[in-house]
């Protein structure tokens, strides 16, 4: 899923471009330790993971006599052109940033394939990846990235506005469609749609698939990659069928597609609009922007009237990874096999916000009503991250727009994605 800068998600999140020298990436951010010591391990990362990854090298560093690391990060756009040539090139460092799944050039599936990353199938952690996300974490069966937890994908809400309208959140699609015309007969705009801002496009989509497709056909993913399901012939279209529903019904704001991420924001958080579908990374800015962040808060977002149907899509964070030619293979997967212990892993998840891989620990309050989906395997990754190419992303950011603009059937869109998807790797 591609989210900008601020919700720290991968490529735009991813939820992101210019080539700079793959020298710069040293330089980019503080170090952790001597750059100069023969034993030191040579880390980056990006700027979103720094609160816990060094938080964690700092603890393992004091409890390990011997062990240093010199620590740096560089931005987004720059881990995709930089850092992967300095691992096509064998001068890469020994631990780096990956992102889950698939679908650029520094995911995992892309690095694992061309042989760039340590195998860590062998470390404890791994055997408690919740087997919805395994997508996100493995390649051929192998487990080559480390991410703390997962962001929720739901409804940013407004306690007032729902106050307002009497109402609550609801647990089924009927449910949702009620709350909404409650909301617009009271002069409250139900939903708050960003569309101009490409990736918020993608997010109603996410939130209503995992219910339409994953609960039904939980190997759609492998379906798809062989070549035996599509999205035009799958619970795809139900979900655009819904999305564009919302629409006709009038439950969106005047011309979603003239309408940026940040305007949207500011409606919920000021009452203007009862709620938006949006990742959790986001809820500190829609805090920000209100009156009392006590305010705000989510709901997984409901796609069918069945409710032990209505899975939730749960975004892997971003994550790391060894070097496959890493002089220091052992000293490094040793960190990682004590970042998956459970106290260190929620150590990094509560700096990041978000929900452990796995495990009880505190989360956010406004994350509650999440966790019991989790805990039943009722989750799946973010759809992107096990698409084979960079293609399909933007094409469902374009046949969106083309949607909420009337250009456009759920057909003919959902058959570009089909297209997109069919250029493979």
């Amino acid at each position: 899923m591609a989210l900008d800068r601020s919700v720290s998600r991968r490529r735009l999140l991813q939820f992101a471009g210019g080539a700079v020298a793959a020298s710069t990436l040293a330089a980019c951010g503080g170090g952790g330790g001597s750059s100069s010591s023969g034993g030191t391990l040579k880390v980056v990362g990006v700027g979103d993971q720094e609160a816990g990854l060094r938080k964690l090298l700092d603890a393992y560093k004091t409890a390990h006599s011997g062990f240093d690391f010199n620590l740096s990060f560089a931005p987004a756009d720059q881990v995709q052109t930089a850092l992967r040539t300095q691992l096509g090139g064998g001068n890469a460092p020994d631990m780096h940033v990956v992102y889950p799944g698939n679908g650029s050039a520094m995911s995992m599936a892309q690095l694992a394939k061309a042989g760039l990353l340590a195998d860590l199938s062998g470390q404890s952690w791994t055997q408690k990846i919740p087997s919805g996300f395994k997508g996100a974490f493995q390649s051929d069966g192998k487990t080559y990235i480390y991410s703390p937890g997962s962001s929720m994908l739901g409804a940013i809400y407004n306690k007032k506005a729902f106050a307002t309208a009497g109402v609550q959140p609801p647990t089924t699609w009927s449910e949702l469609l009620e709350i909404c015309d409650k909301l617009k007969k009271k002069g409250i705009v139900p939903i708050a749609l960003g569309a101009q801002t490409p990736w918020v496009t993608q997010l109603i989509d996410y939130a209503l698939v995992p219910g339409t497709v994953y609960a039904k056909t939980p190997d759609f993913d492998d379906k798809m990659a062989a070549g035996t399901a599509s999205f035009a012939d799958s619970g795809w279209a139900d979900a655009m069928t819904k999305y564009l529903d919302l629409r006709k019904r009038g439950f969106f704001n005047d011309n979603p597609n003239g309408t940026t991420y940040e305007q949207a924001t500011s409606m919920v958080a000021t009452g203007k609009a009862a709620m938006a579908v949006q990742v959790s990374a986001v809820l500190s800015a829609f805090r920000a922007a209100a009156t009392s962040p006590d305010d705000l808060s989510m709901f997984p977002f409901p796609s069918t009237d069945v409710v032990a149907d209505n899975w939730i899509p749960a975004g892997v964070v971003v994550g790391i990874a060894v070097s496959a030619k890493s002089q220091k293979l052992d000293q490094a997967k040793s960190f990682l096999d004590y970042c998956g212990q459970q106290e260190n892993l929620n150590t990094w998840a509560e700096a990041v916000s978000c929900v452990p891989l796995y495990g009880d620990a505190k989360v956010d309050s406004a994350l509650t009503s999440f966790l019991p989906a989790l805990k039943a395997n009722k989750a799946v990754p973010f759809m992107d991250q096990r698409w084979p190419n960079a293609e399909v992303q933007p094409t469902h950011f374009a046949v969106v727009q083309e949607l909420l603009g009337g250009k456009t059937s759920v057909q003919d869109a959902l058959k570009k994605m089909d297209t997109a998807y069919k250029k493979g790797a």
